[in-house]
């Protein structure tokens, strides 16, 4: 990659990092153990089907670490900091794995969003199962296992729905960009 091009590069990644960023100030709703409905993903689903998933990783790496010390997030110690924060926002990066197919930035968003619901799953069994209530929208939870599905995918299964619709209206304007 020439130096020019490498530098376009970074400064889209930049970019669209900071449009997360703004755009994590903007909830629809929020979950009172954590997790919110927003739209924060689109510009790293955006950037990681323009650039590739290695880009996009390293872009939602840098956004979930920002994210959790600059824009009210909340972590049990550095492990749920890694995992529901830097790890749980690179994974959204792996949806430029799709990026070359028909409809990659939609398909990039469902691939994203699903990669990050099973690291807030993992860190809900793993670190937040302490939080696991004995009942939870009605339903008794005998497991962490169970309680983490619920949780993470009640705000998470609405994420991936928006920023799908979002990238798939997108899609045809922003492939007319330069890359």
């Amino acid at each position: 990659m020439k130096e020019h091009q490498k530098l376009l590069t970074i400064v889209e990644g930049a970019l669209c990092i900071a449009m997360s960023y703004a755009l994590s100030f903007i909830k629809f709703k929020i979950w009172p153990e954590g997790g919110s409905i927003d739209i924060v993903m689109v510009p790293l689903l955006i950037y990681a089907w323009r650039r590739g998933a290695g880009w996009g990783v390293a872009a939602g790496l840098i956004f979930g670490t920002i994210k959790c010390f600059f824009a009210g997030g909340f972590a049990w110690g550095w492990q749920s900091i890694l995992l529901d924060y830097s790890i749980a926002y690179g994974a959204v990066g792996l949806g430029g794995l799709v990026r070359r197919m028909k409809q990659g930035l939609p398909l990039g968003a469902i691939l994203g969003s699903f990669c990050r619901f099973i690291i807030h799953f993992i860190s809900g069994v793993t670190i937040y199962k302490i939080l696991e209530p004995e009942a939870f929208a009605g339903t008794t939870y005998s497991s962490p296992v169970l309680y983490s599905i619920v949780y993470n995918g009640s705000y998470m299964l609405v994420n991936l729905i928006l920023a799908a619709v979002i990238c798939f209206l997108l899609q045809k304007p922003l492939s007319k960009l330069p890359k």
